[in-house]
């Protein structure tokens, strides 16, 4: 089996292209694919950090420099939690709920194409497959 003939080469490459796809257009809004990623996890009430790792699958020393990054642009503000000093609260500054508007939109419009451009029966499949793949990795 060559190296570009399996599967994992073909999620790899898929992601990456998408991935970069979406830092060029991250990029012309100030921030990367990765932090707008990080910016649509973080809600109203404030999300700590542990659940954006959660949700965004960033391994926490990326995750922290992602969020330094994120306070220094003036996307974000952290708050200790008053009742577990150990809690970290993410929320958002009027300028990050604008970046999250925006990579909101990048990920709609982003989808909506391929939506147009991929059959529903094969987006069912593929979606069917890749669930399938996640599990069997899990488990692996």
């Amino acid at each position: 089996m060559s190296q570009d003939n399996t599967i994992d080469y073909f999620l790899k490459t898929c992601w990456q292209t998408v991935a970069n796809k979406y830092n060029i257009i991250a990029s012309q809004f100030g921030f990367t694919q990765a932090a707008g990623y990080i910016l649509i996890n973080i809600h109203k009430e404030g999300t700590s950090v542990s659940q954006i790792a959660n949700a965004t699958g960033v391994k926490t020393t990326s995750l922290s420099r992602v969020l330094n990054n994120l306070e220094t642009l003036g996307f974000i503000y952290r708050e200790v939690n008053a009742s577990d000093k150990r809690s970290v609260k993410v929320y958002l500054t009027p300028l990050g709920v604008e970046k999250r508007r925006l990579a909101k939109d990048v990920v709609r419009s982003f989808n909506e194409f391929l939506e147009s451009q991929i059959p529903e029966a094969e987006r069912e499949q593929l979606i069917q497959s890749l669930q399938k793949i996640n599990a069997l990795a899990t488990s692996y």
